[in-house]
């Protein structure tokens, strides 16, 4: 039995109240489903519950995202228009219909506010008005127990997960502007590879995924789901990560209760309903800051993070904090900083031999230049701070090696030269097994030909993260 706890609850203000993750299987509609929708009843016993807590809550607007919808690789689709129409037809069921009338409104302030943020999204390009089964699923059992509401459809993309995530947190902000109680809704299965005989068979991402995800619903991590590799998620052949992340974005900043309300998955697709529930607007962001700032952290890493968060906010370097060790501030060494957004690089910057005075000031100058100086990255933004991962590395003396013998890529790193031109390469990186690759790579940041002759050097490193 599914309960969503709403006695004594406040009213909250005008906007973001409540968020949803449902799964869209056709055959959870009777008519479809001929008696097999009996196999996945949590599902529907869950599926019930929410729309009843829709219900309760009696929304103004609801925001339904659907993977299914018009999907650009760099662009999130907002549907446009008045209303829209769909129905079961490719599933053998025309009968089966839904109309909904669209919130033009907050669609206008999620189109401004996107294009105000730099995000590509909109209502452009639409190809097909009629609604797909992501939206018409959710809202079928919506409608089940209450009409008297708006939709909002929008649709995912090829864009990178947190660029979602930050589309999420205009949904939230859309509804403010228009002064309305708005829910979101995450249309999405899991996996699609669960078992050898479901639709794409068996891969062992697949409960892998499922497990992680349904972790991070049950918790309302959304920094997990951002951690997400996209070769893994691939995979796993997955469809709903980026509703659910931009319904984080929503989230975010807010008070919520979270709940699993079911998982299953007998037909190798796995299925997901969880509830969040607003209790509170705005008292969220200091929760997520100290998360980021934990003190636990190691104090090169923290060095870091306070260098590059400060420099973000406030356009000027950190001043060497008091209290540091003896090691960061009587030391001196060529420094590396790395960022990751997930397994994604977001920036890699560093000094080969000592800059500074101490590895301190070392860290606070590297950090600064891998979040805003890489070439190969825009600079970090400000909404990017509290997903970022650093570590930093500290390099040993360089000394020279007569054979590649010498070498070990996970061990050492190793620095080339060629007259004035330098390549640098740090130890134990993914997918770098062989000393061969290990040069080749460090030759080629360094504008080296495989046929010139070279020095090499090799290093050591101690890692901080």
């Amino acid at each position: 039995m599914y309960y969503l706890h709403n006695t004594e609850r406040e009213e909250l203000a005008m906007a973001l109240v409540g968020g949803f993750v449902v799964p869209h299987p056709p055959l959870i509609i009777p008519q479809i489903g001929k008696g097999q929708e009996q196999k996945i009843q949590a599902t529907i016993d869950a599926y019930h519950a929410v729309s009843k807590s829709i219900a309760d809550i009696k929304p103004d607007t609801i925001v339904i995202v659907t993977p299914h919808s018009v999907a650009y690789a760099d662009y999130i689709h907002i549907s446009p228009g008045s209303s829209a129409r769909g129905d079961f037809s490719m599933f053998g069921s025309p009968h089966v219909q839904i109309d909904v009338e669209y919130d033009q409104e907050c669609v206008g302030h999620l189109e401004s506010l996107s294009e105000q943020q730099g995000i590509p999204a909109g209502t452009d390009g639409e190809r097909d008005p009629r609604l797909d089964h992501g939206s018409m699923i959710p809202l079928y059992f919506i409608n089940l127990y209450y009409h008297n509401y708006k939709a909002v459809r929008v649709s995912i993309s090829g864009l990178p997960l947190l660029t979602h995530y930050r589309f999420g947190k205009l949904v939230a902000q859309a509804a403010e502007a228009a002064g309305k109680r708005v829910v979101i809704v995450a249309s999405g299965d899991l996996s699609h590879r669960l078992t050898e005989d479901g639709p794409y068979g068996f891969a062992k991402e697949g409960p892998v995924f499922d497990q992680k995800v349904t972790e991070a619903l049950k918790a309302g991590d959304w920094q997990q789901l951002l951690g997400f590799n996209e070769t893994f998620c691939h995979s796993a052949a997955e469809c709903g990560l980026r509703s659910f992340i931009i319904l984080g974005g929503a989230l975010d900043g807010k008070v919520i209760q979270p709940q699993l309300l079911s998982y299953e998955g007998p037909f190798g697709v796995g299925y997901a309903v969880a509830a969040f529930q607003v209790t509170e607007n705005g008292k969220g962001q200091e929760h997520e800051q100290d998360a980021s700032e934990s003190s636990g952290e190691d104090e090169y890493v923290k060095l870091a993070r306070m260098s590059l968060e400060h420099y973000v906010r406030n356009r000027r370097h950190l001043p060497r904090p008091d209290g540091l060790s003896e090691g960061l501030l009587r030391n001196r060494a060529g420094v590396f900083v790395s960022l990751h957004i997930g397994d994604q690089l977001r920036g890699c910057m560093g000094t080969i031999g000592p800059t500074t005075k101490c590895v301190a000031d070392e860290i606070i100058r590297n950090a600064v230049c891998a979040g805003m100086e890489d070439p190969r990255f825009t600079p970090v933004r400000e909404e990017e701070l509290p997903h970022l991962i650093y570590s930093v590395e500290v390099l040993g003396e360089a000394e020279p090696v007569q054979s590649k013998d010498q070498l070990d890529p996970k061990r050492y790193g190793v620095i080339v030269t060629a007259g004035g031109r330098r390549g640098l390469l740090l130890p134990n990186l993914d997918g770098i097994d062989t000393v061969e690759e290990q040069l080749r790579i460090a030759c080629l940041k360094a504008g080296i030909s495989p046929h010139e002759r070279y020095q090499i050097d090799r290093f050591e490193v101690v890692r901080h993260t």
